[in-house]
């Protein structure tokens, strides 16, 4: 008996992604009208029904997103889930949303959870540690997945991944405090040994080089509390450090505070950055001078590229990198907001 067409067939016939199928199958009107044309006439050439009470039984799935991140409590990652979520929404999509708490063994837990509810394509912003389970688990399912601001697998073929150019906003804060007057510039923040933690130093790093200076480094959460527990080391152990890049702003903010429970002031008396400019950057006194990522830009973005793969079966470039850029404010320039 000959096996009825199945709507991975008409996908293959028509040289689109299962996804694009549905939509059209839908009456999106997300979908090209030259994409649609193909997929109605793949349909017609194999002999394609479609079957819309089974189709109704599978609905609550239907463009449904996973997105994975791995601390939501952290403000730069809650406004790109919340950006993302919202685009998605505009365009017809519900997000399932999970907090992996940098827990990679959760992380799988989650991610074979999503696929078990049926998710067209997932985004991930992968928790630290061994990946694989999560990873490989997703390559077999197929379905479009993109890591965004870390990469948790070497695969990008597979799992396009897109971020910052964290290279290059070191080294514009380092820059930055140089032509300041900082001659010992220290880098407070971010875990050793981890690859994001590298790329933000990277910059830091080579500018010290190129002005002959001394390297010293703080590692540590990337938390508030590790920035005042930093501050007190560099004002005991380092007293020469005359500046500071720090990791992102909630090390940056944390630093400030330790700071000022000494009764060393911050600005002209020692210049810091952060990194992300999180909207507090601009609200703390003095306000925080940081190396901007457009993240709600960031986050529209990565939900055009997943439109695009999904609706019309355009994989994303391997690697992306955006731009950022120094907002330098009051605690590197020592003036007011």
């Amino acid at each position: 008996m000959k096996r009825r067409p199945t709507i991975m067939d008409v996908a293959a016939r028509a040289g689109v992604s299962k996804s694009t199928v549905s939509l059209v199958l839908q009456g999106s009107p997300q979908v090209k009208p030259a994409t649609r044309s193909a997929v109605q006439d793949a349909m017609a050439e194999i002999g394609y029904v479609y079957n819309r009470a089974a189709a109704n039984l599978r609905s609550a799935s239907v463009g449904l997103v996973g997105l994975v991140i791995n601390d939501l409590r952290n403000p730069f990652f809650t406004e790109f889930a919340t950006t993302l979520q919202m685009t998605l929404a505009a365009q017809g999509y519900a997000t399932v949303i999970a907090n992996s708490d940098e827990d990679p063994t959760l992380q799988a837990k989650l991610v074979a959870s999503m696929i078990e509810h049926g998710v067209t394509a997932l985004v991930i912003s992968p928790a630290y540690g061994e990946a694989s389970d999560t990873f490989d688990a997703l390559a077999r399912r197929a379905i479009p997945v993109l890591q965004v601001l870390r990469k948790g697998d070497e695969r990008t073929g597979i799992f396009p991944f897109a971020s910052f150019d964290y290279a290059g906003g070191s080294a514009a804060a380092t820059r930055h405090l140089v032509d300041q007057g900082a001659r010992n510039i220290a880098f407070v923040g971010g875990l050793p040994g981890r690859a994001i933690t590298r790329e933000r130093k990277s910059g830091w790093r080579e500018v010290l080089k190129e002005q002959g200076i001394a390297e010293i480094a703080l590692h540590g959460k990337s938390s508030r509390a590790f920035g005042m527990q930093a501050a007190e080391t560099l004002l005991a152990d380092h007293p020469k450090v005359d500046a500071a890049v720090c990791f992102n702003d909630l090390v940056a903010l944390g630093l400030m505070t330790g700071f000022a429970r000494a009764g060393r002031p911050i600005g002209q008396g020692f210049p810091i950055v952060g990194f992300d400019d999180i909207e507090e950057a601009a609200q703390s006194w003095p306000p925080l001078s940081s190396v901007a990522c457009d993240i709600a830009g960031f986050a529209r973005e990565t939900a055009d590229r997943l439109l695009a793969w999904m609706v019309e079966g355009q994989r994303p470039e391997p690697e992306i990198r955006s731009p950022v850029r120094l907002v330098a404010r009051a605690s590197s320039l020592g003036v007011g907001p």
